[in-house]
């Protein structure tokens, strides 16, 4: 039976999302058990009213503070210790949990989650990572999305060893993932000096590095690791997400403008929705911190039940696919090669 830890208090609305969240994915797997992280006198009260929640698969474990979603991370680690992030993570430190998630404050998640688990052995800062949806129902991995605005290149030469030897765990076809290093342009010259120097450091690996890729690489299908500073990576996501909104809301008009257009709706509707399905942000919720010593996912805050189901998922599939200690392995062999080829 694998064990998540559930910050229930995090996000933008806290209980009124993440425990249908909850309920909708003990549903959908049977070999799971979940922890409810949060007040409890408030998560009984919650359950009291929802019977579908009734279930022998949950337990409680209370935890007296909540960080604010605009809190500053150092305030959230030295001032609530016992908030509900932290406890949910705590439950992985202490292996009563082999995930954690939520959806509060991603600073604060970040901090807490590095501080109180410690990175892997090799890895300087960990990075938000994250499969976007590409050409052919293909999975694209990009990291890092937001949690270190500034790199060395040894740091994004970190985060490709990551990102591939996650790609491997999760899907054991791709032996050697393709690595592309974010950049304005394919040429080896482009780039800033963090972005040379790691140009140069992945042209040497043994990673299966493609070379530069422009951003319409995260839709194309040619490479399955795409690394960025966070910077850089948290502009595209965002980009990425004010895009697909914006699409949908002009097809919407378009097909509603006129009489004419709203007959032609009826029948493109079954294309409309499996358009709509296959661009639903919802269904790619959950972004991985990856280079921690426990698998900690991060829930958008502002999610709905289903959304947050989702993260629960990326948590399991995390588990079920023993993807920690593989990457772990992954790196330490492939660390190993590269001291090797600096000697």
């Amino acid at each position: 039976m694998k064990t998540i830890a559930v910050d229930v208090m995090g996000g933008d609305v806290g209980l009124a999302v993440t425990l249908p969240g909850v309920s909708l994915f003990l549903k959908q797997q049977s070999d799971v058990y979940v922890i409810l992280v949060g007040d409890e006198s408030k998560i009984q009260a919650a359950l009291s009213v929802n019977n579908e929640l009734n279930n022998p698969r949950i337990s409680v474990q209370h935890a007296s503070e909540v960080v604010d979603m605009d809190e500053m991370p150092q305030s959230a680690l030295k001032n609530k210790k016992d908030s509900s992030m932290r406890v949910a993570i705590n439950q992985v430190k202490a292996g009563k949990a082999q995930a954690a998630v939520s959806a509060g404050n991603t600073g604060a998640l970040m901090a807490t989650a590095r501080f109180v688990l410690k990175t892997i052995d090799g890895i300087d800062r960990p990075a938000i990572a994250k499969f976007l949806p590409g050409k052919n129902n293909q999975l694209t991995l990009v990291l890092d999305l937001g949690a270190n605005v500034d790199c060395s290149g040894d740091q994004l030469m970190q985060f490709a060893v990551m990102g591939s030897e996650l790609v491997s765990a999760m899907f054991p076809e791709k032996s050697r993932p393709r690595v592309g290093l974010l950049n304005v342009g394919t040429e080896d010259i482009k780039g800033n000096e963090a972005a040379k120097q790691a140009f140069q450091q992945l042209s040497g690996s043994g990673l299966n590095f493609v070379g530069n890729v422009e951003g319409d690489a995260v839709f194309s299908g040619e490479v399955d690791v795409i690394v960025a500073d966070g910077f850089v990576g948290n502009i595209v996501l965002k980009t990425i997400e004010g895009a697909v909104k914006f699409m949908g809301g002009a097809i919407k008009e378009e097909f509603t403008r006129t009489l004419f257009a709203q007959a032609a709706a009826l029948l493109a509707l079954p294309i409309l929705k499996g358009f709509k399905t296959r661009l639903d942000p919802r269904r790619f919720n959950g972004a991985i911190f990856l280079g921690l010593r426990g698998v900690v996912i991060k829930s958008h805050g502002g999610t709905d039940a289903e959304g947050f189901c989702y993260a629960l998922q990326e948590a399991y599939h995390e588990i079920k696919m023993d993807s920690l200690e593989k990457i772990q392995a992954g790196i330490a062999e492939q660390l190993a090669v590269m001291a090797k080829a600096d000697s």
